[in-house]
């Protein structure tokens, strides 16, 4: 009997189909179905990735597209883990399928997340071969059938009390007192008849008189008296010591260097749930997109490596305002969305398969340097509509060498939405021009892969001033 293939079904992105990597027959050999999306195929516009693809692979991919609901609940766990702004419209519905055809292979949500840090998962395993449907069902007939068993006892005890006090009231009303005057017969068969109130007191009296006389003899026992008891109650608490506490070590109430071990991998697998983590994946996704990962991961949805690996731990960057500790995944923007301060910095995080842990990773001593953020601004100086700007009949405003002409110090100023246009207007250059030269060569050097500058520079104040 062959064994099982590792996956069942391969949710493909189409990074993974561009580099061609793994191979058609790795994904073939190792996955029972492959299936993505539409637009995946329409994304492919090179031509030898395309052919290659509508030649190989194509024949066993199965295009299949989420329903509305799985595509919300994916979008909304986005929002919370702050990946929604980078994702596109093809990733979301990637990251839809992989949760849809997860609930159904798996009858359910039971080992996902529904919010990122969530400690532990949704549920525990349906039963065996229960279905999604089937399970929904078993819910709802299983909270009919407790509503109907808590309305049902008490409409009889209703029927009851309201029947009770009209018929059985008057009939047992004088029957009653006897009754209760009768008990005294039953404990003691030689007492006859009502007792008359003298015999009582007296009764009642000797009885605390007898009770007096015990309690104090009790208070001055014999030497003999109270040797017996020293001798004896030890004896007995050392034969009941080794039962407590073989009772308490059958229960594992205690942490010993022989059980600790088995402690800790407890405790390990019922934080994280690795206990329910499956040999066969009935449902893993191949991206290489690091938002995407970094979803899989924290929903606890199976990701797995170019080599068909299951990957466990994540590895990535993104962007933090030093000023007001806001984070992004945009790593194009320069201003904090927040404080709109330029203190954006590249930090490094990483995303843990267990327990869906996300934890960003700061330098231990980092001082932020100051140098060149205080300088004088030059004057305001007019000009004209189309930018520039004319001084006295022609001449350059904005400081000593017109340095100040540009400067730019917020997002939403005209100068730096300009910059932002002028470089996506760009050409790009073709390499393989036969009129092309480098830059070394014609001695020009060009800004276009850089970032508009922000500030006056560092050595602002370095400046010799004549």
């Amino acid at each position: 009997m062959e064994s099982p293939k590792p996956i069942h079904t391969l949710i493909l992105d189409s990074g993974p189909i561009l580099k061609n990597d793994p191979a058609v027959s790795t994904l073939v050999g190792q996955c029972e179905a492959l299936v993505t999306v539409p637009l995946v195929i329409a994304e492919i516009r090179d031509a030898a990735a395309r052919s290659r693809l509508e030649t190989t692979l194509l024949p066993f991919l199965t295009l299949r597209d989420p329903n509305p609901g799985s595509l919300r609940t994916v979008s909304d766990f986005a929002r919370k883990t702050g990946d929604y702004e980078v994702l596109s419209r093809t990733d979301l519905l990637v990251l839809a399928l992989a949760y849809e055809i997860e609930c159904e292979r798996n009858g359910g949500d039971w080992r996902l997340r529904k919010t990122p840090g969530q400690k532990r998962l949704n549920g525990a395993p349906p039963k065996l071969g229960t279905s999604l449907d089937e399970v929904e069902l078993e819910k709802t007939a299983t909270g009919k059938s407790d509503d109907v068993a808590a309305t049902s006892p008490e409409e009889p005890a209703l029927e009851n009390k309201s029947s009770d006090p009209v018929t059985e009231d008057p009939i047992q009303a004088p029957t009653e007192e006897p009754e209760s005057g009768s008990k005294p017969t039953d404990e003691d068969p030689e007492f006859k008849g009502d007792p008359e109130p003298s015999d009582t007191l007296q009764a009642a009296s000797e009885d605390i008189s007898t009770r007096l006389e015990d309690k104090h003899l009790s208070q001055t026992p014999s030497a003999t008296e109270e040797a017996e008891p020293d001798i004896a109650l030890p004896a007995e608490s050392k034969q009941e010591e080794p039962a407590s506490a073989s009772d308490e070590s059958d229960d594992g109430g205690w942490i010993t260097p022989s059980n600790i071990k088995k402690r800790q991998a407890k405790d390990q697998s019922s934080a994280s749930g690795t206990s329910h983590e499956q040999k066969v994946m009935q449902a893993a996704a191949l991206t290489t997109d690091f938002a995407m990962q970094n979803v899989l991961l924290q929903m606890n949805l199976n990701l797995v490596s170019p080599s068909l690996q299951r990957v466990r731990h994540l590895k990535t960057y993104m962007l933090r305002c030093h000023a007001c500790f806001a984070t992004t995944k945009d790593m194009t923007r320069q201003f904090c969305s927040r404080c709109g301060k330029p203190t954006m910095l590249r930090v490094s995080c990483s995303t843990h398969a267990r327990g869906g842990e996300f934890r960003v990773h700061l330098k231990k001593n980092m001082q932020w340097n100051t140098r060149g953020d205080r300088y004088s601004i030059p004057k305001a100086v007019g000009g004209s509509a189309n930018g520039k700007i004319n001084v006295g009949g022609g001449g350059k405003g904005g400081g000593k060498g017109g340095w100040g002409q540009s400067l730019i110090l917020a997002e939403d100023q005209k100068e730096y939405q300009r910059a932002l246009k002028g470089r996506e207007q760009l050409k790009v250059t073709n390499l393989l021009d036969e009129d092309y030269l480098p830059g070394i060569f014609t001695g020009e050097r060009t800004r276009s892969s850089r970032r508009p500058k922000v500030g006056a520079g560092r050595d602002v104040n370095s400046k010799r001033r004549r």
